[in-house]
């Protein structure tokens, strides 16, 4: 055969193979997952956006404080969720230190006065284990199911002093030896996008104080710095005495008729920390799922709700899933399919992929190519749940140890098992392209 009806040989070859490949359009990606070893590990921030106080010499609401959880996943049929002979650390890239950063180091020269306890500089707070002070990296403590970090005195201004309220975790699991195992990152966010000097003028949080010292006949402003919560309790710092009027309601209910947005406060004009492709909007759709200012502290002011511990459910807007009712679980606490956390396939809150944020896709992408909830059908058809009317071939081509075609499941299963009753939310007929 000449070269020439050797080239013409090669693109007809070539035609005949796009177009078989091109022939079921349904299917995006085929076989190239990307490779998994023994183990994997899945890492995320608990709350999907921590806030701080950019000061800390007058009015104080937040301190940096940041908090990790992860799942090691060994893999198998059926796979294994580990906790012993293992240690889990974290280590925030390119983030060394905090105190010295703009007026951040307030934090640690008040912290006595503020939350009675004397902090090493770049040590933080710990709500979980009070005599545990964490750094910007260290060992993750296991937890029964899952490692975790609280406490992490993060700040949103890296060593370039870059402001970026989107700071990256990485998280490396090792053996008893100290041979790494896996390794992944997670959004560690924080941020200090608080907006006050919109009404509050240049020196925002001094003139919080005046203002409730003329209304309230308070002292405050002579009392600084001040921990609003040593008042008005704050779930979120585990403050749940004080006077009667949460901090929460007492806030929200202040600003709900003075043009105030969800936005100014929670972060923020900046920062936009609801990123959630499927659940966000231009600002930041709080209300569609939290209600509006007055909503929040009417319901807290009648007992039906109290903050950080009554928040939306998944089942509030998702109806047709039965499974995605946590009951009186936080979505953050909740586990699901094979012991693993909510979070651990669909990740935080206001951050469940896909995500706007890059770095709160990349486990998803590190994992299974796609920004897409892990294990989705999505990563390789054009929609999360496959053709229904192929559902019964799923065995053929994707079941067993060693399939024509993996799937995002294999991302922990060895073998895939094809009864559909043991799939996550078990296996709703609903196409969610998106997911």
């Amino acid at each position: 055969m000449s070269r020439k009806h050797k080239l013409y040989a090669a693109i007809i070859f070539l035609l005949i193979f796009f177009f078989s490949c091109s022939k079921d359009d349904n299917i995006t990606n085929g076989n190239n997952l990307p490779p998994v070893g023994e183990y994997v590990v899945f890492a995320w921030n608990d709350l999907g956006m921590h806030c701080l106080n950019p000061t800390y010499d007058a009015a104080v609401i937040l301190p940096p404080y940041n908090t990790i959880w992860a799942q090691v996943i060994k893999r198998g049929n059926p796979p294994q969720i580990v906790t012993s002979n293992l240690t889990v650390e974290y280590r925030i890239i390119n983030n060394t230190y905090s105190y010295g950063k703009r007026n951040y180091g307030q934090f640690w020269d008040n912290a006595d006065k503020l939350f009675g306890v004397t902090l090493e500089q770049n040590k933080g707070l710990n709500l979980t284990d009070p005599n545990v002070h964490n750094g910007l990296s260290g060992q993750m403590v296991a937890k029964g199911d899952h490692f975790q970090v609280d406490g992490i005195p993060l700040t949103p201004v890296d060593d370039d002093n870059v402001w970026d309220p989107y700071q990256v975790a990485e998280i490396t699991v090792k053996d008893g030896a100290g041979n790494v195992l896996a390794k992944t990152k997670t959004t560690a966010p924080t941020s200090d996008d608080i907006n006050c000097s919109k009404c509050h003028g240049s020196d925002p949080f001094l003139d919080i104080l005046q203002k409730h010292d003329a209304r309230h006949g308070t002292n405050l402003a002579n009392q600084k710095p001040v921990l609003c919560a040593s008042c008005h309790p704050s779930p979120a710092l585990g403050i749940n005495s004080g006077a009667k009027v949460y901090l929460s309601q007492a806030i929200h209910n202040s600003h709900a008729d003075r043009n105030a947005a969800c936005y100014d406060c929670h972060p923020g004009p900046q920062t936009s920390c609801n990123r959630s492709v499927a659940h966000t909007a231009a600002d930041g759709n709080c209300m569609q799922c939290h209600g509006d200012m007055k909503n929040v502290a009417n319901t807290i002011a009648n007992g039906s709700r109290i903050p950080w511990m009554n928040e939306p459910k998944c089942a509030q807007c998702h109806t047709d899933v039965p499974e995605l009712d946590t009951g009186n679980a936080l979505y953050r606490n909740t586990i699901g399919h094979g012991g693993l956390y909510c979070a651990t396939c669909h990740s935080s809150p206001h951050a469940m992929v896909p995500s706007k944020q890059e770095s709160d896709n990349y486990q998803a992408i590190q994992y299974q190519g796609k920004a897409k909830t892990i294990g989705s059908c999505a990563v390789c058809h054009s929609g999360s749940k496959g053709k229904q009317d192929e559902i019964s071939e799923f065995g053929e081509k994707h079941g067993g140890s060693n399939p024509e075609h993996r799937t995002a499941c294999n991302i922990c299963h060895t073998s895939t098992p094809t009864k559909t009753s043991d799939w996550p939310h078990k296996y709703q007929w609903k196409n969610r392209g998106t997911f």
